[in-house]
């Protein structure tokens, strides 16, 4: 009796064993299919790499910012495209103000829209980004080829369009800063090129 219980112990922890280990195995193909995701690349006016034409715009409040250009004393800039309608946008201004200032050594955050310079403000002011250029431009949109909201382009220190796209969370963000420092055009340029390379 004793001995058929104990046969049957180790039969039970062999099938268990080979069940962990077919289960761990699963986890790993699964973990590789649901890579993280990078911001959205839609249909754009500019690529990657190419320098687009500097833009000179009034901000909200009088001053003047440039969009572009090679001149940026060794800093990045994030063109971050809002609406005050858009809820989505209004989830994420405060990660663009956090991202602001963590990232200020390095980083100029503009806020850019189209409409209603009240509306706009008001938006700014509520989230904390009065310190961030507000600029109101169809132009700019138009140049990077913005149909969704909210959008981001990030130009590197040489005025050159480092990463670009949809940005619906801080993961989405924080890709255009991953994608800029792998030199890669996205998250999933990056993934490609490591599975193709494996």
């Amino acid at each position: 009796m004793m001995l058929t219980s104990q046969i049957l112990l180790w039969v039970t922890v062999i099938v268990l064993a080979v069940l962990v280990a077919a289960l761990a195995r699963q986890v790993g193909i699964l973990h590789e299919r649901i890579a993280p995701a990078g911001a959205l690349t839609l249909h754009q006016q500019v690529n990657v790499g190419e320098a687009p034409t500097p833009l000179d715009l009034k901000t909200v409040g009088g001053g003047n910012v440039t969009i572009g250009g090679s001149a940026r004393n060794g800093r990045s800039q994030l063109v971050f495209f809002a609406a005050p309608d858009c809820p989505v946008c209004k989830t994420l201004l405060p990660v663009l103000r956090s991202a602001a200032k963590a990232e200020a050594d390095w980083l100029e955050v503009v806020l850019a829209g189209d409409g209603d310079e009240r509306a706009y403000h008001a938006m700014a002011q509520s989230h904390g980004l009065e310190g961030v250029p507000l600029v109101l431009s169809e132009a700019l949109g138009r140049s990077f080829g913005v149909s969704k909201l909210p959008y981001a382009v990030l130009i590197d220190e040489n005025g050159k369009v480092a990463s670009l796209g949809l940005i619906n969370s801080r993961e989405h963000l924080e890709s255009l800063f991953e994608a800029k420092e792998r030199g890669v055009a996205s998250i999933q340029e990056f993934l490609a090129r490591r599975n193709g390379g494996a």
